[in-house]
């Protein structure tokens, strides 16, 4: 394990990141359940900036039309992918509106959250976090990494996805090689759940120590 980078007295910035079906909502929801934290999924906050009157509502619409709004004006989310799905031209068009447009949305939470110092933590959970660069934003980055077999199994069994989507999925995403040596804390979620937790405590468990 790296040397931890995580602070006294002050509200604790962590990424976590993984491969689709490592079960990071699991581990995510242990530490909300058990810890002094705040929790922040990027895909929330990307459906969020989408809404009328947010972020990145005017530019998308701007850039697709107004066919992809539904009765009350809002984007819907079915006509918008629909739209852009064998567009990658247009894809790549949107990500360039949306990812920015999350980042900054984060972090305004992020700073908000380190000034009232309510918390011991802000876990911040992103699919793309070290592609976006939140190694300068966090103090820590941690990989939730559950084996390939486990994973599919996890993928197929919950949302019905086939082998050949799951295998084109995993060719998008980071190499477990790439992810640990960006992040500077491994949870094992391969196995049991109980199992999982308890590398948590561990971690947290010192982090607290610290504070004694």
């Amino acid at each position: 394990m790296k040397q931890s980078k995580l602070l006294r007295g002050r509200c604790n910035i962590i990424g976590i990141t993984g491969g689709v079906g490592a079960g990071k909502s699991t581990i995510l929801k242990y530490i909300k359940d058990n810890y002094s934290s705040v929790i922040i999924y990027s895909d929330d906050v990307a459906n969020d900036i989408k809404k009328k009157g947010y972020p990145a509502y005017e530019p998308i619409v701007e850039l697709l039309g107004t066919g992809i709004l539904d009765e009350h004006g809002e984007i819907d989310k079915k006509k918008m992918a629909g739209r852009i799905f064998s567009d990658p031209e247009l894809l790549e068009k949107v990500n360039n509106i949306l990812h920015p447009a999350v980042n900054t949305f984060i972090i305004n939470i992020i700073d908000n959250e380190r000034k009232k110092n309510e918390h011991d933590f802000v876990f911040v959970e992103a699919a793309l976090l070290i592609e976006n660069g939140y190694k300068e934003i966090a103090d820590e980055l941690w990989y939730v990494y559950a084996d390939e077999d486990t994973r599919r199994k996890r993928l197929s069994s919950s949302r019905g996805y086939s082998d050949e989507k799951i295998s084109e999925i995993f060719s998008r995403q980071l190499s477990d090689d790439e992810f640990r040596r960006s992040c500077d804390f491994v949870i094992d979620n391969s196995q049991r759940e109980e199992d999982s937790f308890k590398q948590i405590d561990k971690k947290l468990g010192e982090w607290k120590k610290w504070q004694a």
